[in-house]
């Protein structure tokens, strides 16, 4: 299974940063994945990530065939350390979190 992880650009940011969450989430589970990288400020500028997720909040997870998991960043972390990466993923999960 090939993952995309979408992120912002600031690899460097680690401890509570979102997307350092779920990365760390990934490596520690040892999923195979790679990093989309999009700007962090002004969240307008995501135009792409915003056409795919419906919305601007990073991160999302992209699988290979088209499904997004878009969510909290604690939630997809345990998500996926419980192994429930690929449960329920789809357009839905981008669309319940636009609240």
């Amino acid at each position: 299974m090939t993952l995309r992880l979408h992120r912002c650009s600031l690899l460097f940011v680690k401890g509570p940063h979102p997307c350092w969450v779920v990365q760390k989430a990934l490596d520690e589970k040892g999923v195979d994945y790679e990093i989309v990288r999009h700007p962090p400020f002004p969240r307008s500028r995501r135009k792409q990530y915003i056409a795919l997720t419906g919305q601007a909040k990073l991160p999302a997870l992209e699988f290979e065939d088209g499904r997004v998991v878009r969510g909290e960043s604690r939630d997809l972390a345990a998500r996926i350390r419980e192994g429930r990466l690929d449960e329920g993923a789809g357009q839905a999960d981008a669309a319940r979190t636009t609240a």
